[in-house]
């Protein structure tokens, strides 16, 4: 004879919290933020409230000192007009693209090489990654010293006793090479940061695949183009973004090392920004050229993001 019970099921043993309040804790008014509002009033009160109030100045002709009044789109006509500022945006664009170029690639190489099993790679990467730690205008006077244009001093008496003083430079004082001496110096200091990043993306590679890789037969480039190079797509992403973004705004050194000089051989947008504010008095001016800047630097930032994390996806 047939059972007619039914199993009833099972009850949780939890019942979930209703979607109202699992909003209410997880709100604005939730414990987290409280501690966090502090932070982020200071935040709010150094850095966004002058940043976002900056922004009405680009539209007027202030000097700094005087009463000001509204110019409207004068100052962005007056940028696009000035060679000094077209020649400086171009200037910006060829570093940041050297750096980012170089400065990545090495520090792959870095990374690649300290990753191995040697006995002195612990010691390789503090070695390496030490300029990163130093203030960006003591790299400069440091390099100012190894770009001494003395053939007895610096990078010029090292290519003499190489037997290449042919190759001997006034590394800053050439407009053809100043800009590219400031990349050098860009380059030798942050490398070492890429490399660590670089690193810790090489250090979540399972060895597993590796070893599959080579018993299939695969060659030491072929596991790395195939293995290595795409389980690095978010190490990439990373570096790219900080480089490009640094590359950029890039002041300190090329304020200190040839405050863009010779003439304007090595000014960038950071450079004519300073000096129209903090030289010639045209606050407005420069609130202008630094606004064109902030939104140059988002729009490339943006399309990075979506491209490098579109390939982050597919790897």
């Amino acid at each position: 004879m047939a059972s007619t019970l039914r199993r009833t099921p099972a009850e949780p043993a939890v019942r979930p919290a209703p979607a109202g309040r699992r909003r209410r804790r997880g709100g604005f008014l939730s414990p987290p933020w409280w501690f966090a509002a502090p932070a982020l009033a200071v935040y709010a009160l150094v850095v966004l409230y002058p940043s976002l109030s900056g922004v009405l100045y680009a539209f007027t002709d202030w000097n700094g000192l005087g009463e000001r009044s509204f110019v409207g789109l004068d100052n962005f006509g007056k940028l696009w007009g000035d060679d000094a500022a077209r020649g400086s945006l171009v200037n910006t664009l060829l570093l940041t693209v050297a750096i980012v170029l170089v400065q990545n690639g090495v520090g792959l190489l870095l990374a690649l090489g300290v990753h191995a099993k040697i006995k002195s790679r612990t010691v390789l990467r503090v070695v390496f990654f030490a300029p990163a730690v130093v203030s960006p205008v003591m790299v400069a006077f440091l390099w100012k010293y190894v770009y001494n244009p003395a053939p007895d001093a610096g990078l010029n008496a090292v290519l003499g006793a190489l037997g290449l003083g042919g190759l001997r430079q006034d590394w800053l004082g050439d407009p053809s090479l100043a800009l590219w001496s400031v990349a050098g110096m860009v380059i030798w200091q942050f490398a070492g940061y890429s490399m660590v990043i670089f690193l810790a993306g090489l250090e979540g590679v399972p060895a597993e695949l590796h070893e599959a890789a080579m018993i299939d037969g695969a060659g030491r480039f072929q596991r790395f183009r195939h293995v290595t190079w795409p389980l690095l797509a978010p190490a990439v992403t990373i570096n790219v973004m900080l480089s490009t973004i640094g590359g950029l705004k890039l002041f300190d050194q090329v304020y200190a090392a040839t405050n863009g000089g010779p003439g304007h051989a090595s000014e960038t947008l950071s450079t004519v920004l300073y000096k129209q504010a903090f030289v010639f008095g045209n606050y407005g001016y420069s609130t202008a050229i630094a606004l064109v800047l902030a939104l140059f630097v988002a729009a490339v930032s943006l399309v990075q993001i979506y491209y490098l994390r579109g390939r982050e996806v597919t790897s």
